[in-house]
């Protein structure tokens, strides 16, 4: 019997992909900002054999939450226990269980088990989770069935690159310069407004119009989680036309020479649009070629005037 209060729910979907496939994939969190649509960021914070607390930036209902978990892997079952370690109201507790079952060498069910209740039992914050629970279930499930199906084409499609520059300087001041985005319509000259909100300590929500080198101006919308003073990341969620994916995160090492300081970006390309896009005649290897140039020029663009600030306050 349920104890009172305690909702319990159930979502599945079946995945064309063996089951140990599909398993990885949901056990390796580092890879969750690239397949679950709602994940921003995941940080290990402790890990012990197979169990390990984890640190995840989600979106809710549009909302940005953050929460630890504890996860329990059991790879012979194909069975990943999790439970909230302190839930973001209005969630009271939160937990459940990823049970992968084969149907055959090539297909498997994947059945996501939640149990949660909400502060004080309130109807309509039960509610409220009950339909972010539903919402991200649905979403998560119909996304690792895409990623997992299409792994081999995502191989070509998905790509990372970094670019790095040294300032004379401190970590501090150039994680400030990146942190501080409210300002950056008065500090690069490729962003025309921005819109910054941080109503939780260290989770923002960042809007930005960057003006192209064609005049045009395009609206983007990022997540991102801070960690002062030595990194950064981001998930970007209003997508240009020949992106399907793009994370990434700055990070600031300090060394005895000064700061290295660099701008990493993972990117899924969006077949669908490279012949509207770059004509008739473009492969993917020149969408490739044509995303990295935008995205490197304004990284590049952006660490450089980092530079200079920091470098003027050393």
């Amino acid at each position: 019997m349920p104890q009172p209060g305690l909702r319990e729910v159930e979502h599945e979907i079946t995945v064309s992909a063996p089951a140990t496939a599909v398993y990885r994939l949901i056990a390796e969190v580092q890879n969750w900002p690239r397949i679950f649509p709602p994940t921003i960021h995941v940080d290990h914070v402790e890990k012990s054999g197979r169990t390990e607390r984890i640190r995840i930036w989600a979106t809710a209902n549009g909302e940005a939450k953050n929460w630890t978990s504890h996860r329990t892997l059991d790879p012979e079952q194909l069975r990943i226990t999790f439970r909230q370690e302190v839930s973001a109201p209005p969630v009271a507790s939160m937990g459940g269980t990823w049970v992968i079952e084969p149907l055959s060498g090539s297909t498997a069910r994947v059945r996501l088990l939640h149990d949660y209740r909400a502060v004080d039992d309130d109807p309509q914050s039960l509610r409220w989770i009950d339909e972010a629970v539903d919402r991200n279930s649905r979403s998560e499930l119909a996304a690792l069935k895409t990623n997992v199906e299409l792994a081999h084409a995502a191989e070509e499609l998905t790509f990372s690159f970094e670019d790095t520059v040294h300032v004379a300087g401190s970590a501090k001041d150039v994680y400030d310069f990146i942190n501080e985005a409210h300002l950056w319509s008065e500090r690069l000259p490729h962003v025309a407004t921005v819109r910054l909100d941080e109503d939780t300590p260290g989770l923002q929500t960042l809007e930005m119009d960057t003006r192209a080198k064609d005049g045009s101006v395009h609206t983007t919308k990022s997540y991102r989680v801070t960690f002062p003073h030595h990194k950064i990341a981001y998930k970007q969620v209003t997508l240009p036309a020949l992106m399907t994916l793009h994370t990434g995160y700055w990070t600031f090492a300090e060394s005895g020479a000064g700061v290295a300081a660099s701008s990493q970006h993972t990117v899924t390309i969006n077949t669908e649009n490279i012949t509207r896009i770059l004509g008739a005649d473009a492969t993917v290897a020149d969408a490739r070629e044509y995303v990295r140039t935008a995205l490197s020029t304004n990284s590049r663009a952006t660490l450089n005037h980092a530079k200079d600030y920091a470098e003027a306050k050393a």
